[in-house]
C-alpha cells in the first residue's frame, strides 16, 4: 500500500483541486491497482476544509499544532500503521500530475530510497502586473531538471523503511522536509533528485509556513519590486 499525505491549515478554497489531482494519480494504470491511502491532516482548521475533504472521500486526521512537521509526521504514522511501504507527500495548494506516484515508484524500483521532485507554479496571476517578471526570474533561477538539489514537501516520496530508519519528520514549523532529506543523506539513503514526478503549486501571497516556498517567491518579488495583487484563491 502507498500512503499519500497532505497537511492542511484552512485550505478550503484550494484543497479540492489538490484532491482531484491526487485521486487521478492514485488511479494511474502503472500502479497496477495497488491501494493508495490518501490522508489529509487537518491542522487547526476553522474554515470549511474538513467539509471539502469529506466530499472527496479522503481520510481525515485532526490536530491542533500549527506545525507542518507534526502534521506530516501524523499522516505518515497513520499510513505506516496501515501497512504502507511507500510514503508520498504533497501540499493542499498543489496539483500533482497524473503520473506523479508512478514516477516516484519508478525511481524506487531503480534503487532510490527517496525521491525529491521539482515544482512549477500554476497561478502567477496573484502577483498582478509583475507576474511576468517574477515568472521569468523563477524560470531563470530554478533548476527544473534531473540532478537538481531542491527539496519540497509538495513533491517528496520516501520508502517506509528509510523513513523509519531516520525517525521521520522533525516537529518543525518550517524546513521539516529539508531536515528529513538531510537525515536520509546522513544515513546513506539513495536520493533521486528527479524532475520526472511533476507538480504545480500556488504562488500564494498568504504563505502558510514562514520561510517556505510562498515566502521565497515573495522575497523574489520584493527584490524585483513586483507589486502583489489582491489575494485570489486558485
Amino acid at each position: 500500500m502507498i500512503g499519500l499525505v497532505i497537511p492542511a491549515h484552512d485550505e478550503g478554497e484550494r484543497i479540492g483541486a489538490a484532491l482531484r489531482a491526487a485521486r487521478r494519480a492514485a488511479a494511474h494504470p502503472a500502479l497496477a491497482g495497488e491501494e493508495v491511502r490518501l490522508v489529509v491532516v487537518l491542522d487547526s482548521c476553522v474554515d470549511g476544509t474538513a467539509d471539502v475533504v469529506a466530499r472527496h472521500g479522503a481520510r481525515q486526521l485532526a490536530l491542533d499544532a500549527r506545525n507542518v512537521g507534526i502534521a506530516r509526521a501524523a499522516g505518515a504514522a497513520h499510513c505506516l500503521e496501515a501497512g504502507a511501504r511507500w510514503l508520498a507527500f504533497t501540499d493542499a495548494d498543489t496539483r500533482v500530475a497524473p503520473g506523479w506516484l508512478a514516477m516516484q515508484l519508478a525511481e524506487a524500483r531503480a534503487g532510490a530510497d527517496a525521491v525529491c521532485g521539482t515544482v512549477g507554479v500554476h497561478d502567477w496571476k496573484v502577483h498582478g502586473g509583475g507576474a511576468a517578471r517574477l515568472r521569468e526570474r523563477f524560470a531563470r533561477d530554478y533548476m527544473a531538471r534531473d540532478g537538481h538539489r531542491h527539496v519540497h514537501g509538495a513533491n517528496l516520496g520516501v520508502s517506509a523503511a528509510a523513513y523509519l530508519r531516520v525517525g521521520g519528520f522533525a516537529p518543525l514549523a518550517c524546513g521539516e522536509d529539508v531536515a528529513l532529506v538531510a537525515a536520509l543523506e546522513a544515513a546513506g539513503a539513495r536520493i533521486a533528485w528527479s524532475a520526472r514526478p511533476r507538480v504545480t503549486t500556488s504562488a500564494r501571497t498568504d504563505a502558510r509556513a514562514r520561510g517556505g516556498f510562498g515566502d521565497t517567491l515573495l522575497a523574489m518579488a520584493a527584490a524585483l519590486a513586483v507589486p502583489v495583487a489582491t489575494i485570489e484563491a486558485g
